[in-house]
């Protein structure tokens, strides 16, 4: 699995600073404003928005546009959409089972664009609970490493907070506990003094499908065509890829 999670890593970090950026602040506000709506404006007493939040800082997203999403989403200001969570199930190529998360105010617009990205792209929509069985709800944190931050420091600081596991991503270190540790793992990192670039509820696959560059390019290309939708928030995918093909496809 690190595999997928070092590659879904470096992306995030490459949209930061290219064309994508756009689109990836938009999504960041999306869920800030969510967040807002469904636990109070409040960051302090809304871990949610607590952590969406600081995705958003992290990512370099103006301090004004996290205001008036927070502003929109509590109620304080008008013109807030009504988002509703849906998640469409799917097989990209070589079999590779495929969950897109959507936050979306138009359910047809958005079944329509994730519909158009996976038959474009080698993908084919599945009826709901066909792939989703294969998927685990985790919270993960990722702990960026910095000066002489060791795995065992991360393990020492989370082990208690209910962390499962902590993975080496190569820059960065993966913590993974249940959905519902997400919260107590990364307070145990603040009180810790470890830095944390992201803490997300996600979908982990319990079994992967291992991909060689060229079945890796026509998978990463169908998550990109997806992800370009504004509609989709998030792509969870049970492909692995070495670190080695990885290379390879970004040659």
């Amino acid at each position: 699995m690190s595999g997928h999670s070092k590659w879904a890593t470096t992306k995030h970090k490459k949209a930061v600073i290219d064309a994508r950026r756009g689109k990836m602040f938009a999504k960041l506000i999306k869920n800030i404003e969510v967040a807002a709506r469904t636990g109070g404006g409040d960051p302090d007493g809304n871990p949610t928005l607590y952590d969406a939040i600081q995705k958003a800082k992290k990512s370099s997203v103006p301090n004004d546009n996290i205001d008036r999403a927070v502003k929109r989403g509590s109620g304080v200001d008008a013109g807030g959409a009504d988002y509703q969570t849906i998640t469409y199930e799917g097989y990209g190529p070589n079999g590779v089972a495929v969950l897109i998360e959507c936050l979306t105010d138009n359910r047809n617009r958005a079944a329509t664009e994730v519909r158009t990205a996976m038959t474009r792209n080698g993908g084919a929509m599945a009826d709901p609970g066909s792939v989703a069985y294969l998927f685990t709800r985790k919270g993960v944190v990722i702990v960026p490493k910095s000066g002489d931050l060791m795995e065992d420091d991360v393990l020492l600081a989370v082990l208690d907070a209910g962390a499962e596991e902590v993975n080496d991503l190569g820059e960065s270190f993966e913590v993974v506990s249940e959905a519902t540790d997400l919260i107590p793992v990364r307070t145990a990192l603040q009180d810790a003094g470890i830095e944390y670039d992201s803490a997300d509820p996600t979908f982990l696959p319990s079994m992967s499908v291992p991909l060689d560059a060229e079945a890796a390019k026509k998978v990463f290309r169908l998550i990109d065509a997806l992800e370009d939708s504004d509609e989709v928030q998030n792509v969870y995918a049970n492909f692995d890829v070495s670190d080695e093909v990885l290379e390879e496809v970004n040659a």
